[in-house]
């Protein structure tokens, strides 16, 4: 890493599991290629992402056997290690939960050249609540959220100046992954997302909106990626509405491409999102989508009726009408699917990864 004329450091809980985890690794890998010097922080032992640079995996570090001091020691070696690096830029990924510990990393851990990145729409995952408090944490940072309707509800809440910058995906990388042979013999759509208390990607309502569609008795199946193990009241839902044969319930699977480029299309019905990586991820393999025009970022990568359909947030009814209609409307569905890999161009991580050199103020050719 000698030669290498600029160092940035990314902090995040864990490689593994979302969106957020995705991006980081893919910025990474591309900061290393084109010769940054690159530390990926982790404060959990979770890896099933690639990365690139160097990896510096705090959750492996037993400092403690009680818990106060095990966090209290990783936070020293934390700041200690930031200190020590000199970082030209720190990029943090970390969800923002606790407003006291957040005041603790911000005075103390990040106190010059760091990005705050926010994931999310519901705003307390990244920034307090209290306005007083945010203020605090974020002087002297910069703050990236991943969609422009992110960026209008900082301004509304905390009168906040951030600036936007999309979720990247590697197209390269997509289409190597996405021939991989996935040994389903039969004709599916497909949702994505973790099944949790939160529920907020709403698979038991799905499933039931599913159940009303044209596409159970034309032997169309329902495909749902990285439910987890706790789906039995899924099942139990399915089982209820009689289309537990047609619901096929699938874990985490590092190659989700393999499944998204061989469905007929992608459906997201979410309470609320970021910038669903779903989405971009399924137009890149060809596929077009459905999806509830929630807050935040369908709207932003879906053009209603040229790469998939927009639909009313939150109503159901519509939602199992769009579904028949990619269906039943094969024009309507082709032209979608048509303009679907074209759609996602300007998510490219080149294109991306740019913006984030830019306002890191880095010129690799310099």
């Amino acid at each position: 890493m000698q030669d290498k004329k600029y160092k940035i450091a990314l902090v995040g809980y864990r490689l593994s599991g979302g969106g957020l985890e995705k991006v980081m690794s893919s910025l990474s890998i591309y900061f290393d290629i084109i010769n940054i010097e690159v530390h990926v922080i982790l404060l959990e032992d979770f890896i099933t992402y690639s990365y690139g640079g160097k990896l510096v995996n705090i959750g492996t570090m037993h400092f403690s056997n009680t818990k106060f001091f095990a966090k209290w020691k990783s936070l020293i070696y934390l700041k200690k290690y930031i200190s020590e690096n000199d970082f030209d830029q720190i990029i943090d990924f970390r969800y923002r939960l606790k407003p006291l510990k957040e005041l603790i990393y911000s005075f103390f851990v990040f106190n010059s050249k760091t990005i705050y990145t926010i994931h999310s729409s519901k705003l307390a995952t990244y920034l307090p609540n209290n306005i007083f408090v945010t203020k605090l944490i974020t002087r002297n940072k910069t703050l990236v959220c991943v969609s422009n309707e992110i960026k209008e509800l900082i301004k509304q809440k905390h009168n906040l100046s951030t600036k936007t910058i999309y979720n990247p995906i590697d197209l390269s990388h997509v289409s190597k992954k996405a021939i991989e042979n996935n040994a389903f013999d039969f004709e599916y759509i497909i949702a994505i997302g973790k099944y949790d208390a939160k529920n907020v990607k709403q698979f038991d309502k799905l499933i039931a909106s599913y159940s009303k569609t044209i596409l159970p008795i034309n032997k169309i199946k329902l495909v749902l990626l990285g439910v987890g193990e706790n789906n039995s009241e899924l099942k139990i839902i399915a089982n209820q509405l009689k289309v537990e044969e047609e619901i096929i319930f699938l874990d985490f699977d590092e190659n989700p491409y393999k499944y998204l480029s061989n469905a007929k299309f992608l459906v997201l019905c979410s309470k609320y999102e970021g910038f669903p990586m779903s989405i971009i991820e399924a137009l890149a393999c060809n596929t077009p989508v459905i999806s509830f025009n929630c807050v935040s970022g369908p709207k932003e990568i879906i053009i209603d009726r040229e790469n998939g359909l927009l639909v009313e947030n939150q109503n159901f009814d519509k939602l199992t009408l769009a579904m028949n209609e990619f269906i039943s409307d094969q024009k309507l569905y082709n032209y979608c699917k048509k303009n679907s890999l074209e759609s996602v161009s300007k998510f490219s991580i080149e294109k991306i990864g740019q913006e984030w050199l830019d306002l890191m103020k880095i010129d690799i050719n310099s």
